[in-house]
């Protein structure tokens, strides 16, 4: 069987979803996003089965020190039912496949700067790894009996703790993301290592940051990546 993917972007004012070509470009996250209004939204041209691995990426950067979520699916079974989100207590990145937590310690997540963060399930074994900054860590069993099956819907700045909702301003991110890819299979490691090298790879299959089709509902902003972190004289 085959499931459509709903992707949900927080942002302020809304506008029409159209393909767009985010080469180059960020989603700035200003200010914590706390809204509820969840009241537009995206219907990918793309299906994945729903019994294949999941391979996620993307960039970010930020300062605050605090819990924040960069990634987070949903489905109306499981409101964690891809979510990447870090652990600022415990200083961890966790990944939670369908409501199940995988913790990766020891990454140096320092602020104000870029990090590629990297993260694959395996549906047929059950593993899940994370790539930091193009390094990879240990593979953990996520037990899970399920595959990912319904309509995700997908929000990136905030974590769903209800399917589309349940939105909680401690754990909004704020900072800036960019490129972020998925695909309906897990990538080899030299793939990761063009991607963090800023190199060509093969874009997702799923999501794809170069033909990203979005709604606008809160505060976000899109800019130049150039912009907003390189220095120019």
């Amino acid at each position: 069987s085959q499931m459509k993917l709903l992707i949900v972007l927080a942002m302020l004012a809304a506008r029409a979803a159209s393909v767009q070509d985010l080469s180059g470009k960020t989603f700035t996250f200003p200010v914590n996003l706390t809204s509820n209004l969840m009241n537009t939204h995206f219907l990918s041209d793309c299906h994945r089965p729903h019994n294949k691995p999941v391979c996620r990426i993307c960039r970010s950067f930020t300062d605050i020190r605090r819990d924040h979520s960069l990634f987070s699916m949903s489905t109306s079974g499981f409101p964690n039912s891809f979510l990447i989100f870090w652990d600022e207590t415990h200083k961890e990145m966790a990944a939670y496949i369908m409501g199940k937590r995988s913790d990766f310690r020891g990454l140096d997540y320092k602020p104000n700067m870029w990090h590629s963060i990297c993260t694959t399930w395996d549906s047929a074994t059950g593993l899940v790894q994370l790539w930091f900054n193009g390094r990879p860590t240990i593979r953990l069993y996520a037990p899970t009996s399920s595959a990912i099956t319904g309509t995700p819907m997908i929000i990136l700045g905030q974590e769903q703790d209800s399917h589309g909702g349940g939105f909680d301003s401690d754990q909004a991110f704020v900072g800036m993301m960019s490129d972020v890819h998925m695909w309906d299979y897990v990538l080899s490691s030299c793939e990761i290592k063009s991607y963090v090298d800023e190199l060509s790879f093969t874009p997702g299959n799923v999501l794809n940051w170069k033909a990203l089709k979005f709604h606008i509902t809160d505060k976000v902003l899109v800019e130049p990546k150039s912009v907003v972190s390189k220095i120019s004289c």
